[in-house]
């Protein structure tokens, strides 16, 4: 018997859309005290209200947005359980042609900020022997050519993954990490300038390159992260749900 999600208090960042957004409503439906961020209003506020969930604006690389998510789910949810750091961005690009500014930009959101969150939340996870969850990336599994930034990031919290729950296993801090494969979210558009009829094609056309033949869905991806909270002997794990895309095989 795991830990049961029911009553538990969870922020989730990024859960305005994509991964995190099918994460809120997942860990909602199971009777959590869900606060989700994103800096998006308009989509926040959307979430919370079909998810029956808490909204709170707000920019992990922004300290004082930090410090306001994580007393909004203090005082939603009695305390703090559990974090789920779902927001981040994706920067592409030749390696000749990247800039300073957006390196700096892609490490602060998907690196930085979610350390420094993790930092900001941990007397309080340490109070309810909590949990925290990353999200790495197939990128760091199969090399794509271009997505060096992105890969990068990802490969530094499938690390930290490993060094956080060797770090704060003895204060009773659970700390696991999902490693999707093809998904359709709004960060492949962002990244790709794609419309959605465009995006969608793209993700359809990566199928044969899953074993299991096609594209995952947000919400197989939100069922591992429910798992990572509830298993209590579960530390350290960088679980890939990926259909099988890191295999390298090709369905022809």
């Amino acid at each position: 018997m795991g830990r049961p999600i029911d009553g538990m208090s969870v922020l989730v960042t990024g859960g305005g859309s994509g991964i995190g957004e099918a994460v809120v409503h997942r860990l909602a439906k199971a009777g959590a005290r869900v606060t989700l961020s994103g800096r998006r209003a308009g989509k926040v506020e959307a979430v919370a209200a079909a998810a029956g969930a808490h909204g709170v604006v707000g920019d992990v690389t922004v300290a004082a947005d930090r410090e306001a998510m994580v007393a909004a789910a203090v005082a939603h949810g009695g305390g703090l359980d559990a974090v789920v750091h779902g927001a981040g961005n994706m920067y592409r690009g030749a390696l000749e042609e990247l800039t300073e500014e957006d390196l700096h930009a892609v490490f602060a959101s998907n690196t930085i900020g979610p350390m420094l969150l993790t930092g900001l939340a941990l007397p309080h996870l340490r109070e309810a022997r909590g949990a925290v969850v990353f999200f790495g990336s197939v990128h760091t599994q199969r090399a794509f050519p271009g997505a060096s930034p992105y890969a990068a990031t990802k490969g530094a919290l499938e690390t930290l993954t490993g060094v956080l729950a060797a770090e704060l296993g003895p204060q009773g801090v659970r700390v696991g990490c999902v490693r999707p494969g093809g998904v359709l979210t709004e960060i492949n558009q962002r990244a790709g300038l794609f419309d959605d009829a465009q995006a969608a094609e793209r993700m359809e056309s990566l199928g044969p390159a899953h074993a299991l033949g096609r594209p995952g869905t947000t919400d197989e991806v939100a069922e591992a992260v429910e798992y990572l909270l509830s298993a209590e002997w579960a530390t350290g794990a960088v679980l890939t749900i990926d259909g099988g895309l890191s295999l390298g095989v090709t369905n022809a």
